[in-house]
């Protein structure tokens, strides 16, 4: 037989790869599904209470529970293990912290901030009983420690299902684990019911366990089925979003996702600010303090910043929002790694905790019958006091003597020789005999439970509410949908500011800021003049159309400033050389338009139809031998369309009449007859949108008139109809405008 050394080198680091990689996963990276617990936090907490660190002693060093972890059961570096102890400490690294700390144990903005051992004190915290309570009363299995010389807990007798209270993250040799923390009250409602109902579903199940309860107050984004999936695969992952409120028109963060700190989100917001990226926001600050460890102030330039839009972009692009993974993988019952759903999870602890409970009563049940049969030897004492101390005062060997005489066994004699002299009262006969009656009521009792199952399960449950009772408390993480973030494009990077867009007669366009602009008041070139405005926003593009019926696009936030004259259109499109230009519309891309040549064709579209990057335009309206007309914005209230005509016609016609196209001809709107367009006698040359009650004003030279919407009536008649004549004074139209109702 080979020894190892002789192994060839392959087969050797095989082997020893093999055996570190099952060392790693057992003990060290993941946790136990009895307690939940990886073996050095389990090391930690016993040899706490080995050190009588109780929540209700006083505290002690650091340093002293670190010197006793290494030195006693877990031979490993100082530092590895007091940063363990710091994250059972941390109330916002571990849900139910299962240590209490005096001193620096490091904050939310600084996890890593921590005093050194020799400073801070600690003890176990009231949770951390719920570990330990039945520890000595049979539950457990005792190994020795990594020397031999001392034993200690294989695992620790958890009456509450640590391992998805607390959850556990760790990584392994080929696999890891990241078991998600829960709400205390919920895990005990959903174990109470699958204990009276152990066919129930995941599903059901959530209906006690809604989702994870994370240390933070965050967001879960997760939608109900997306969190089921996670429960039914073991693998997944929680979305957690910060929550914020508003005051006094500042965005204030009051809480982070879970491992998230104040200093790192506020450093990736102010990149963004530095970057010019999020021109909108003035200021940002950190006001956290002890009473509010988060609160991230965010001021923003002006109370017209979209502060929901905001933070949907800070969600999307910093870790103001994360996704925590999932991976409920633990070592089960029979000491293999495994990934477990959530039902799978809750019937394996029931199981541990069954057994436990059962070893726990059988262990008192041992010690009932023990005593009782002590007691049964002290009754014969008492019943044969004076012969028994003439035993013992006169034989060499009086408990010999004494097991043959009175047929006692070895521990009854023990219990007899081991009587003091003041409880040799007559008085004692009787409290022996009251003991055996409350005893042998408590072995009814005690073999009734390891006899029925039921009595049994009614038992654990009545503990879990006890405990639930004790340490339970409400959810942290708020569980509810809400909308995608979304990180803003250029356009939402561009104050949402009214616009105003003017173009002239030449060609020259800018943007003035407001739709209280008079376009025709502000100061042109020389021999320019006003031809079209649109009102829009500054996030928003405005639509230029053409002689040639193209439409071209260009960002109003781009536009010069209508403080100057502007600049020419030709400089920022790729039109053909000649072209001229015949109006502008701007506004949202789902605005209503009416393209039209002044042949008399035409239809209605949205902006977002004819909208185009393409700095060579898009072909929008075919006029072939006509040309393009203003274009005509047309709202939602509108009804009906008025045209009119070089020879002074008037026709109105149905707004609902009129085709609705992305792009193309249209239909004849007007009758025009070809022969007086060719002369250049007739053609349209205004179209104004009418809302029901609304009137149309006609200028002619320096005088105007109204036409009330009742006398509209006039010159309705059905879409192609020539229309009819205006009156004899008005027909020479300079411009029209339509006047809404008062």
């Amino acid at each position: 037989m080979s020894k190892e050394s002789d192994l060839p080198f392959f087969n050797y680091a095989e082997k020893a790869y093999l055996e570190y990689s099952m060392y790693v996963i057992l003990d060290r990276a993941l946790p136990f599904i009895g307690d939940g617990l990886k073996p050095v936090q389990r090391r930690i907490i016993y040899a706490m209470s080995e050190l009588g660190l109780k929540s209700s002693s006083k505290f002690k060093k650091s340093a002293r529970t670190v010197g006793d972890v290494i030195g006693k059961f877990h031979p490993h570096g100082d530092s590895a293990a007091y940063e363990a102890m710091v994250l059972l400490a941390q109330n916002f690294s571990t849900r139910y912290p299962l240590l209490e700390g005096q001193g620096n144990w490091g904050s939310l903005d600084d996890p890593k901030s921590f005093a050194a051992m020799r400073y801070t004190e600690c003890r176990l915290s009231a949770y951390a009983q719920s570990l330990l309570d039945e520890a000595a009363q049979g539950t457990v299995d005792w190994i020795p420690n990594f020397d031999g010389t001392l034993i200690e807990p294989k695992f620790l007798p958890d009456r509450l299902p640590n391992v998805l209270l607390n959850g556990a993250s760790g990584i392994a040799v080929g696999m890891a684990t990241d078991i998600p923390p829960h709400n205390l009250k919920e895990i005990v409602n959903g174990v109470i019911s699958l204990i009276d109902s152990p066919k129930l579903s995941n599903k059901e199940l959530m209906k006690d366990i809604t989702a994870p309860d994370y240390p933070t107050s965050a967001q879960i984004m997760n939608s109900e089925e997306e969190v089921l999936e996670i429960y039914e695969t073991g693998r997944g992952a929680i979305t957690l979003r910060s929550t914020f409120d508003v005051e006094d028109g500042n965005i204030v963060i009051n809480s982070l996702p879970y491992q998230v700190s104040s200093m790192k989100a506020i450093e990736q917001i102010a990149a963004q600010i530095d970057s010019k990226k999020l021109s909108m926001i003035e200021d940002i600050r950190d006001e956290g303090d002890e009473h509010n460890p988060v609160r991230i102030v965010i001021v923003p330039r002006s109370n017209r910043v979209d502060k929901d839009a905001l933070m949907s972009h800070l969600f999307a692009t910093t870790e103001l929002q994360k996704n925590t993974r999932v991976n409920m993988n633990a070592i089960g019952l029979d000491g293999k790694p495994k990934v477990f759903d959530l039902k799978g999870i809750l019937k394996e602890w029931i199981k541990f905790r069954t057994e436990t409970v059962k070893r726990r009563i059988q262990h008192r049940l041992d010690w009932v019958d023990d005593r009782l049969h002590i007691l049964k030897g002290l009754l014969i004492a008492y019943l044969n006091l004076d012969e028994i101390i003439n035993i013992i005062r006169n034989e060499d060997d009086p408990k010999k003597t004494l097991m043959k005489k009175f047929k006692l066994s070895d521990l009854q004699a023990n219990a007899i020789l081991d009587i003091r002299l003041r409880q040799l009262a007559k008085l004692e006969e009787i409290s022996i005999k009251t003991e055996q009656e409350d005893l042998a009521s408590e072995k009814k009792e005690l073999e009734a439970y390891l006899k029925s199952s039921s009595r049994l399960k009614t038992l654990i449950k009545k503990e879990l509410k006890a405990d639930s009772e004790e340490y339970g408390d409400d959810r942290k993480s708020f569980y509810g949908e809400g909308v995608s973030a979304k990180a803003f494009d250029e356009l939402d990077l561009i104050s949402n500011d009214p616009m105003t867009v003017v173009l002239s007669e030449k060609g020259w366009i800018r943007a003035a800021k407001g739709h209280d602009i008079d376009p025709e008041s502000l100061q042109y070139r020389e021999g320019d003049s006003f031809l079209s405005a649109s009102k829009g926003r500054n996030s928003e593009s405005v639509v230029i159309i053409d002689n040639s019926g193209k439409s071209y696009s260009l960002p109003i936030h781009k536009l010069p400033s209508a403080r100057g004259q502007g600049e020419p259109v030709s400089g920022k499109i790729n039109a053909p050389s000649g072209s001229s230009f015949k109006g502008v519309i701007a506004g949202p891309t789902d605005k209503r338009l009416l393209l039209m040549s002044d042949l008399g064709y035409g239809f209605l579209t949205k902006i977002e139809d004819i909208y185009t990057k393409n700095r060579s335009g898009k072909s929008a309206l075919n006029v072939k031998d006509a040309n393009p007309i203003k274009p005509i914005e047309v709202n939602e209230t509108d009804q009906k369309i008025a045209l009119v005509t070089a020879a002074g016609k008037l026709l109105v016609i149905d707004i609902e009449d009129i085709p609705v196209l992305a792009r193309g001809k249209g239909n004849k709107l007007i009758g025009i007859d070809k022969k007086l367009y060719a002369s250049e006698e007739d053609k349209v040359i205004f179209a104004n949108a009418l809302g029901e009650n609304d009137s149309l004003k006609i200028f002619s030279g320096k005088q105007h008139f109204e036409i009330k919407s009742k006398d509209l009536n006039n010159f309705v008649g059905a879409r192609g109809r020539k229309g009819n004549f205006l009156p004899k004074g008005f027909r020479k139209i300079n411009r029209t405008e339509t006047i809404p109702k008062d």
